[in-house]
């Protein structure tokens, strides 16, 4: 058997210290609430909630006959969706959505970016479906005056339980927002350009892998200063 030769070992060790620096998460439990799966599905279920509420009657608006007259006779009781009194909620659900869906394949970069997205669409659900609480009669101006044709008029307008749930969805929706940045820190890392620079460090003294390299590997020898050639 061939002697080792002294720069064997110092590869070797190279190697060793730049798996261990790009794959920190792998020797840590991971804690429930930080699981990629968790809080992906987390959000997703937030959103879906502030998006199904929109679904739903926020409101009922009982008219006064003597202003709407014959024409909005038939129209003395209208029932108001969200997506018609917050027409905002609905988008920003759907970009919530999408961020979280996101942030599962996303480096360390773009979750900061998709962290501060999802929180601000969470916040935009909040305020949209407040106003609606604080001043439900200027919410349905615009289906009162789709189903009478007179604007301006006043109605007795109840609440649904819907805008209340709105709300509630929105603040859990921006705290699991808030959950990514630290749970980040045990997820693994999606490809090797999210491992950490110390590896990059260590492994560019190191051989080679064997077998046929690909158009990925030769781009990370290139960033490394190598001649992949």
């Amino acid at each position: 058997m061939a002697p080792n030769r002294p720069g064997d070992a110092a590869r070797a060790g190279a190697a060793d210290t730049a798996a261990k620096a790009g794959k920190p998460a792998k020797n840590r439990a991971v804690p429930a609430w930080a699981r990629k799966s968790t809080l992906v599905l987390l959000i997703a279920v937030l959103a879906l909630a502030a998006f199904g509420t929109t679904t739903q009657t926020w409101m009922t608006a009982t008219l006064d006959p003597n202003q709407v007259g014959q024409s909005g006779a038939a129209q003395s009781v209208i029932q108001v969706q969200g997506s018609k009194a917050a027409t905002t909620v609905t988008a920003l659900a759907l970009v919530a959505l999408a961020g979280g869906l996101a942030a599962a394949i996303a480096g360390r970069i773009a979750r900061w970016v998709i962290t501060a997205i999802i929180a601000l669409a969470a916040a935009g659900v909040v305020a949209a479906a407040a106003t609606v609480l604080a001043d439900p009669l200027t919410a349905a101006q615009g289906s009162i005056a789709a189903a009478t044709g007179v604007s301006g008029s006043q109605a007795h307008v109840e609440l649904t339980p819907f805008p209340v749930l709105a709300v509630v969805a929105g603040c859990l929706l921006a705290l699991a927002a808030l959950l990514i940045l630290p749970a980040s820190r045990y997820w693994k890392a999606r490809t090797k350009y999210d491992a950490a620079g110390a590896a990059g460090t260590a492994a560019a003294g190191a051989t080679p892998p064997a077998g046929p390299v690909d158009e990925i590997d030769s781009w990370d020898r290139l960033s490394r200063g190598e001649d992949p050639t």
